[in-house]
Parts: C-alpha cells; sequence; structure tokens
C-alpha cells in the first residue's frame, strides 16, 4: 500500500523550551511520506536554532513576522503538499506511531473526511495529568456545549479543507471551532478511541490566558450556525445537549476513573 503524504503544520513563536519536542514528537514517528512544515512568527529566543537542526527533516520552514496563529497556519497549509492535513501546537504533541495509524484510518475509511482521536493533558514538564477522551462528533451535541474535539488528535483529508475554503482569519482562538463545524456540514467527521497526542495544560497556555476572547468568538460561530433557526429554548436544548454528553461519556467510559491504572499499564509497556 503506498502511505498518502500528511502534512502536519507546526506555527510556533517563542516557543523554543517546547518546540524540539514537539519536532521530534512528529520526526521520530519515521512516517515515509511526511510533509513537515513550521511557521515561526519571528521567535527571539532559541526557535530558529531548533528548527535549523532538524531542517533537513522539514519540507518548509520561514521565520518572519505573521499576524497570528490563525495567520501562520493559513500561510502553511498553503505550502502543504499532503493528502492528509493537520496542525500542531509547539508545545503539544503527536503520540509514537499515529502517523501510520491515520493513514491506516483514512485508508479503512473512505467515508470519512475528517477524523480525530483522544489525546492526554500534560504539565509543562511532560508529566501526565489525565487522558481525555471523547465521545463521537454530534452536531447537536457539539452545538449546544462546547467544541470538544481535541485539534491536536484531529486530522482531515485536503479535499475538504479546499472545499470550505479553509481557515477562516476572522478568528484568531476558536478557528478551530471553526473549521470543524464548516467540515460537519459538508462530510463527515469520524472518531476513534486511540490517544493520538499530548496536550500540554500550563498556565500560560494561549486559550487559558484568553479565555473570555476565546468565548466571544465560539459564540459568534454558534449563533452563525444555529442561522434561522436560532433557538426559543436555548438553555432548555443547551440541559438536553449537557445530558445526553454526559450519559454517553459515562457510558462509553470516557471519563478518567481509572486513570491512574491506566498510566500504569501504558508506562509498563
Amino acid at each position: 500500500m503506498t502511505l498518502p503524504k500528511i502534512s502536519v503544520v507546526v506555527p510556533s513563536f517563542n516557543q523554543g523550551c517546547y518546540l524540539e519536542r514537539t519536532l521530534r514528537s512528529v520526526i521520530d514517528q519515521e512516517y515515509p511520506n511526511l510533509d513537515l512544515i513550521v511557521i515561526d512568527g519571528g521567535s527571539t529566543d532559541s526557535s530558529v536554532k531548533i528548527i535549523k537542526k532538524y531542517q533537513d527533516k522539514i519540507s518548509f520552514w520561514v521565520s518572519e513576522q505573521d499576524k497570528g496563529q490563525t495567520d501562520a497556519l493559513v500561510k502553511g497549509f498553503s505550502k502543504s503538499t499532503g493528502d492528509i492535513q493537520c496542525w500542531l501546537n509547539s508545545d503539544d504533541l503527536h503520540e509514537p506511531g499515529t502517523l501510520s495509524k491515520v493513514a491506516q484510518y483514512f485508508s479503512e475509511h473512505p467515508d470519512k473526511d475528517a477524523v480525530f482521536g483522544s489525546t492526554i493533558w500534560i504539565d509543562a514538564d511532560d508529566k501526565p495529568l489525565r487522558v481525555h477522551h471523547e465521545i463521537p462528533f454530534k452536531r447537536f451535541i457539539w452545538l449546544y456545549t462546547y467544541n470538544y474535539i481535541p485539534g491536536m488528535s484531529m486530522f482531515w483529508r485536503r479535499g475538504i479543507y479546499e472545499q470550505v475554503g479553509g481557515l477562516n482569519p476572522e478568528f484568531n482562538l476558536a478557528m478551530d471551532a471553526d473549521l470543524w463545524i464548516r467540515f460537519s456540514n459538508v462530510g463527515e467527521i469520524g472518531h476513534v478511541r486511540a490517544i493520538w497526542s499530548r496536550m500540554r495544560f500550563y498556565p500560560d497556555q494561549k486559550n487559558r490566558r484568553l479565555r473570555e476572547a476565546s468565548d466571544r468568538e465560539d459564540q459568534i460561530i454558534r449563533v452563525r450556525e444555529w442561522d434561522n433557526d436560532r433557538p426559543s429554548f436555548l438553555a432548555a436544548k443547551r440541559n438536553v445537549a449537557q445530558i445526553m454528553r454526559s450519559v454517553w461519556k459515562l457510558a462509553s467510559g470516557c471519563y478518567p476513573f481509572g486513570y491512574r491504572r491506566y498510566m500504569e499499564r501504558i508506562e509498563a509497556k
């Protein structure tokens, strides 16, 4: 089987303390058809030195001032050549073997245009905090709860990205939520329980520092998607969606009650 080319876009700005671990998490998988792209926003720390260290494994990189993360991602995907695309923030990690598993998934599921897996939350020192499993994407639940798709574990076919017009530069924080819901308007989003990434959770994390702004962008997206059907009983629909989500997570074992034993098993391998 000819493995599809996978484009991994890494946006970064002054993240030299994490960047090398991020790049290694992709490169060390030794996926044979990798298109790794690094878009640095003109960092003044050790980032450029780190990028140059691995430039023989990188298809394209640049370090120049940009307009923020979404602008960097738009630039990165415009340079990408992969059949499958994703992005990985420069403080997050991909799990070993993820790219091969993603390639296999798309080969076995030609009806799916995108797919997301699970993630592990880690702290600034890479210490695992908890496993984060999610339920499959369901539009009603997503629209009336929150964006529960872990972006660092989300992959999609190039065709659907082009079909929806790519990322919207109007969103600087909720650009992922905007892209996912537009994917769902024209295609099928799959889901697996496999752990495909590690998301760093620490005080300086962008979405934690700018939570209010992120929530405002998220609300704009939801109002747009409600369109003329904006519910008269919004609170009731939110309650129903949250109950559905909670029951589904409980029934499918998504809650981390058995986290310690789970971590003991994977660390023993």
